[in-house]
């Protein structure tokens, strides 16, 4: 079975930068990113596979474009 998550950046500031994230369009979590390391951290705690997916997108999306989406979709 595969798995579509989808997020939207809420706020950045210099020091996070967060994003709405959840199941197809549930945003029912959120998720910080330090822009200076790109450490991540969910709200609740539960970093799963989700959160390492949607994560790694943005992530590499920042990597590549030089600045945070506003949205990211992983699908697998």
């Amino acid at each position: 079975m595969g798995m579509m998550v989808v997020a939207r950046r809420i706020e950045a500031s210099v020091d996070e930068v967060r994003y709405e994230f959840g199941f197809e369009d549930r945003f029912d979590r959120v998720l910080t990113i330090d822009p200076h390391t790109l450490e991540a951290r969910v709200e609740d705690g539960d970093f799963n596979a989700a959160a390492s997916a949607i994560t790694a997108k943005i992530v590499n999306a920042r990597r590549s474009a030089g600045d945070f989406p506003a949205r990211m979709m992983f699908a697998s």
